[in-house]
C-alpha cells in the first residue's frame, strides 16, 4: 500500500476564536486519548499546544516531498507535536526538523517564498472539502472508502482490503 498525506487545516488563517467550552472539552479528552495510545499501541503522548497555526508546516512538508523528504519531514513534524509536545507554528522548530531530515538550513524561507508549495496546500484543503471532510484524521483509500477518525486497526484493514477488490 501507498500512503500519500495530504495538508489539511484545523484552524486556517481567519477562523473564529475557539469556544472556551470546546477548549475545555478538548482538554478533558486528551488524558484519556493519552492513555489509550499507551495503552493499545505502547506510544507514549505528549500533547503540542491547541489551537496553532499549521500552515508553514503544512508549505514545508510539500516542499519535503518535492525533495525526496516528505515522508521523513511528516513523521519529524508527528513525532515532534505528539511525543515531545513541540510548537510545530514555530519557525525555528521547523528549521531544525527541515535540517534532521537533511533538508537545506534555508528550506522554510525558500518554501513560503515559492508559491507553488502554498498552492499545493490549497488543493489538498479543497480535495478534502470536496470530500465533506471537516476534520482529521480521514483517511481514503482508492479515492472511494473513507476511514473518518481515528479507528481500530482492523477497521483500517478491512477498508484496505476493501480498496483491494478483496
Amino acid at each position: 500500500m501507498q500512503v500519500h498525506w495530504r495538508s489539511f487545516e484545523l484552524r486556517p488563517a481567519g477562523s473564529p476564536p475557539i469556544p472556551p467550552e470546546y477548549a475545555a472539552r478538548i482538554a478533558q479528552s486528551r488524558p484519556a486519548f493519552a492513555a489509550a495510545m499507551k495503552n493499545d499501541h505502547g506510544v507514549d503522548i505528549v500533547f503540542g499546544p491547541f489551537g496553532i497555526d499549521s500552515r508553514p508546516s503544512l508549505i514545508l512538508d510539500k516542499y519535503a516531498e518535492a525533495h525526496g523528504r516528505g515522508d521523513a519531514f511528516h513523521m519529524a513534524v508527528l513525532e515532534a507535536y505528539w511525543q515531545r509536545g513541540e510548537d510545530i507554528s514555530d519557525h525555528d522548530v521547523l528549521k531544525a526538523l527541515a535540517q534532521k531530515v537533511d533538508l537545506p538550513a534555508d528550506a522554510l524561507d525558500a518554501a513560503l517564498a515559492d508559491p507553488q508549495y502554498a498552492a499545493q496546500v490549497d488543493a489538498d484543503v479543497a480535495q478534502a472539502q470536496a470530500y465533506g471532510l471537516s476534520g482529521v484524521p480521514a483517511t481514503v483509500f482508492a479515492g472511494k472508502y473513507l476511514v473518518s477518525g481515528a479507528q481500530p486497526y482492523a477497521y483500517f484493514e478491512s477498508a484496505a482490503r476493501k480498496a483491494a477488490g478483496g
